[in-house]
């Protein structure tokens, strides 16, 4: 009926409203997707899965990263005395900072004298609020050493290494040895006794600070210094290796002179003072050897004791 505007898309006004476009669908509909990828490439095509397959097949026998190695932390000695026994001893340093308008005594001349002389140690001029600062309020007297952080080897780099060279390995490893100066006096007996290197834990133990690179007297220079992320792995590592782990234990079942496994491809094992070898390490050596000490002493540290063993092995090496 004519002017019945209820009837169902009866137009009502000659007027247009707005139009709803398709925001370019319909136009991008008609591009090209570009050429079609080739089948391994398509995912869910037979030849993508075997794609993938050969990919995790190569990875897996792709060697796995070695742990270890790691770098530890840098680190400061501070005060004149400790700065020039650290540059005398041959300490590695990176940077010695010297206070503005510092008093130049006799041992300022020195350290300044010995950092010049190694030709690459930065000289480096700091207000005394700005080394207050670096070594958290410690008298540092005007010096400061920095001590770049210790690049360690990996464990299996020390068996390799003499190998290599056609030696039996010389190795001494410590277990719960926390006092770095015991560790510097290991590292000092390793070198002297033709050892190829030391191996600490990377937890609960001592690291290579200025401390231990001072009481090596030089020798962690040219003596590689290993930390394992687990130390009983890595004595079976050794084990595998045809290598044999002899244990230092009061109790133990041999006299060290006594042992002939001293004269082959060795692993000797220190445990601290006062604890000895933990379980886990006791139980994964192939020997237990004891020092017999007729003078009453209940123990040795572990630089004395390492050093003891060392001599043997290297006699029976001859």
């Amino acid at each position: 009926m004519a002017g019945n505007s209820q009837r169902r898309n009866r137009r009502t006004s000659n007027k247009k409203g707005m139009q709803v476009g398709s925001g370019g669908n319909r136009r991008r509909a008609l591009e090209g997707k570009g050429p079609t990828p080739p089948a391994s490439a398509r995912k869910g095509h037979v030849r993508n899965r075997v794609a993938n397959a050969k990919a995790k097949q190569a990875a897996a026998r792709r060697p796995a990263p070695r742990r270890g190695g790691a770098k530890g932390t840098s680190e400061m000695v501070v005060g004149r005395n400790p700065v020039f026994e650290a540059l005398r001893d041959g300490v590695p340093a990176t940077t010695l900072y010297v206070q503005q308008f510092i008093d130049n005594d006799e041992r300022v001349r020195e350290a300044l004298a010995l950092a010049t002389a190694r030709g690459n140690i930065h000289l480096m001029e700091a207000p005394r609020p700005e080394l207050d600062r670096m070594t958290n309020g410690l008298n540092h007297q005007g010096l400061v050493l920095q001590v770049p952080p210790y690049e360690y080897a990996h464990p299996e780099d020390l068996a390799s290494g003499a190998f290599d060279d056609g030696e039996d390995p010389l190795i001494v490893a410590l277990d719960g040895v926390t006092d770095p100066r015991n560790l510097g006096a290991v590292v000092r007996s390793v070198s002297a006794f033709g050892g190829h290197g030391v191996v600490v834990p990377e937890r609960r133990a001592a690291g290579m600070t200025a401390g231990a690179w001072k009481t090596s007297a030089g020798t962690a220079a040219r003596t590689p210094v290993a930390r394992a992320t687990n130390l009983t792995r890595a004595l079976e590592g050794y084990q595998k290796a045809g290598i044999t782990v002899v244990g230092l234990s009061a109790d133990g079942d041999h006299e060290v002179g006594d042992l002939e496994e001293l004269g082959g491809p060795v692993v000797i094992v220190v445990g601290s003072e006062g604890k000895g070898l933990s379980r886990l390490v006791g139980e994964t050596c192939d020997f237990l050897v004891r020092i017999p000490m007729p003078g009453g002493a209940e123990s040795l540290n572990a630089g004395v004791a390492a050093g003891v063993v060392l001599y043997e092995a290297a006699r029976r090496r001859g």
